[in-house]
């Protein structure tokens, strides 16, 4: 017994000690009883394992690569290149392209 502790403080720490203990003890069991509760409830709820009839089979996605629309290409004059190139440049900030080089 610790000598700077009196009786009725050492009384009250053994006390808060068991009812803390027993409070965990009974919230434990309390827990416990009401998952198993719930676990025979949902058993009971979801029927049997296996449906009595067979389930059909989902229809399978349609293929993610399906092709596009149909690509056009229109041969340019010389004169409608430059011009093309020309508005390149101004819409660039007069950058050089980097793709040509």
């Amino acid at each position: 017994m610790p000598l700077h502790l009196t009786i009725s403080q050492l009384t009250g720490m053994t006390f808060l000690a068991l009812a803390s203990i027993a409070w965990l003890i009974g919230m434990n069991r309390m827990l416990r009883r009401f998952r198993e509760g719930a676990a025979a409830n949902s058993a009971r709820a979801a029927g049997p394992a296996y449906p009595a009839y067979p389930t059909p089979t989902p229809p399978a996605p349609p293929s993610r690569l399906q092709p596009g629309p149909h690509r056009e290409a229109v041969e340019l004059t010389p004169a409608e290149q430059d011009a093309f190139a020309g508005l390149v440049r101004q819409l660039g900030d007069g950058r050089p392209d980097p793709a040509s080089g």
